[in-house]
């Protein structure tokens, strides 16, 4: 059992329609046919999205997602129409809102990997392999891989796993040219903005992209490069052989784990709230990979 500790009602605006509640997202349709999807302060974890929210947290996604979007212009479109409010839309939507193409989305999660970890980790430990694709022995828990590639995963709803896959599946599920187009995508967007990340003093372990179309285009949706689509360590205190230190919710995993949270996380009864000190600390963190990542103050 997992999902919502307490699943959200969606605000009603004039002149949209509601169409899906995320863990993170909010998305709605407009008169001209456009998505409008707002970024909540939502969080989750180990499957349940958590019944306390992070201050800015939607506001820091929306606007890192568009700093990376304007990196990779050269190599393909973004959903992006705009930010504007719609009309009659609340007030503290600012900041957190895009206007987006309705594209024909792909039912793939293209991740990329340039480092070992997370699921690759424990599929390596089994069989020396990540989605069927064998790498040398001898990697541990945070070792860089000899390329970057692509390791594809199934959609889940939330609540539920993500299942990694082959690519041959892929190619199974929507055809070899496009299984190809997103390989090819997916690994040139990565090593980009690895190698931006790089310069800024962050590793980009692996990341997560999701693709639709427009018409014949492939073009980037969603979020991008975001500590919730991501994983980003600091260089600087990157050693393989253990879990690395990272720009993410690891505040919240380790203090749900920890004794003082009263949790357990193998039965079925919904996490209980974040104390105030996980809250702040958990904010502060992305608001540094946001600083960090765009050499911009966030304000």
């Amino acid at each position: 059992m997992s999902g919502f500790v307490e699943k959200p009602e969606p605000r009603q605006i004039p002149g949209l329609v509601h169409l899906h509640t995320g863990k993170v997202r909010e998305l709605y349709r407009n008169g001209d046919g456009d998505l409008v999807m707002v970024a909540s302060d939502r969080i989750s974890a180990y499957d349940w999205v958590l019944p306390t929210e992070i201050p800015d947290k939607g506001r820091i996604l929306t606007r890192l997602s568009l700093w990376w979007f304007d990196q990779f212009t050269d190599l393909i479109p973004n959903h992006v129409l705009g930010t504007d409010l719609p009309p009659g839309a609340p007030g503290d939507w600012t900041g957190r809102t895009l206007i987006c193409k309705s594209l024909r989305m792909i039912p793939v999660e293209a991740v990329a990997r340039g480092y070992l970890t997370g699921s690759g980790l424990a599929e390596y430990q089994q069989s020396r392999t990540v989605c069927g694709l064998a790498l040398p022995e001898g990697l541990s828990d945070g070792s860089e891989l000899p390329a970057p590639i692509f390791t594809p995963a199934t959609k889940a709803a939330v609540g539920e796993h993500d299942e990694n896959v082959s690519y041959e599946e892929v190619v199974r599920q929507v055809g070899a040219d496009t299984a190809a187009e997103l390989r090819r995508a997916t690994l040139a967007i990565y090593a980009r903005a690895r190698d931006i990340a790089r310069e800024r003093g962050i590793i980009l372990a692996d990341t997560k992209f999701e693709f639709g179309y427009d018409g014949e285009t492939l073009v980037v949706a969603d979020e991008v490069l975001t500590p919730d689509s991501s994983r980003f360590w600091p260089a600087e205190q990157w050693q393989p052989g253990r879990a690395q230190p990272s720009y993410d919710k690891q505040f919240v995993r380790d203090w749900l784990t920890s004794a003082e949270s009263g949790w357990d996380r193998r039965s079925e009864q919904p996490p209980p709230p974040l104390p105030q000190h996980i809250v702040d600390a958990t904010r502060a963190k992305y608001v540094e990979a946001y600083e960090r990542l765009t050499g911009l103050r966030w304000s």
